[in-house]
């Protein structure tokens, strides 16, 4: 017979493992590195991930099932949101225990970058030197309406599809650090590459906008 304290665990651990198994797939993992950019619609997720709307809609009803999305109306649309903060910071810690441990993540990582010039990476700190002393261009690369959302203080927006063709709205008189969403975001490996190809003096910050908030460092929005 089961004594209490044992059921109390066996109750608390089960439900733990539905948390686990929300966040246990790919397509789920990458929604909410999405979603850390602000509210979307299923419609502009699934375009962003490349999945179908139905698929899309089935693991935001797991994701929401496991409360680790919540809805909101706007007009006639539905947007899908964190259920908060912790939410990121647990993909995030798993995220990096996965590239602490996995050495398949590293090696695919790696292969995607080579022959690419991906320049240096600047820290958070770093950064925010230069942000204070006004002698950086930080460049959002992300899509415009996330940029609108939330940026790095002093950021201005050009995304990635853009920037070839108003890359001359740059200086190469002074650095240049680009940014997109995160440590998984290829955005900012293709803007370097192609920024260093043209003569710009260009470096990265791996992180992303989200990643800047949470440290309390100066952000902006024009929404």
């Amino acid at each position: 017979m089961k004594t209490a304290a044992r059921k109390f665990k066996d109750t608390v651990y089960a439900e733990l493992s539905k948390t686990a198994k929300a966040l246990g797939n790919p397509h789920r993992m990458e929604i909410i590195d999405l979603l850390a950019q602000g509210p979307f619609t299923v419609e502009t997720i699934a375009r962003y991930t490349g999945m179908s709307i139905a698929n899309t809609s089935q693991h935001l009803q797991v994701l929401k099932n496991a409360q680790l999305v919540t809805i909101s109306r706007k007009g006639n649309y539905i947007h899908y949101q964190l259920a908060g903060e912790n939410v990121y910071a647990a993909w995030t810690s798993l995220r990096e225990l996965g590239m602490a441990h996995n050495t398949e993540v590293r090696k695919a990582i790696d292969h995607y970058r080579k022959g690419r010039r991906n320049g240096d990476v600047v820290t958070a700190e770093e950064l925010l030197d230069k942000v204070h002393a006004g002698d950086v261009i930080v460049l959002d690369v992300r899509p415009e309406d996330e940029y609108h959302r939330g940026h790095i203080h002093r950021a201005i927006s050009i995304p990635l599809d853009q920037l070839r063709e108003r890359i001359r709205e740059l200086s190469k008189k002074q650095e240049i650090v680009a940014y997109c969403r995160g440590s998984l975001c290829m955005l900012v490996d293709e803007a370097v590459n192609l920024l260093i190809q043209e003569g710009y003096k260009a470096r990265k910050f791996n992180d992303g906008y989200k990643d800047w908030a949470l440290r309390g460092y100066p952000t902006a929005m024009t929404m």
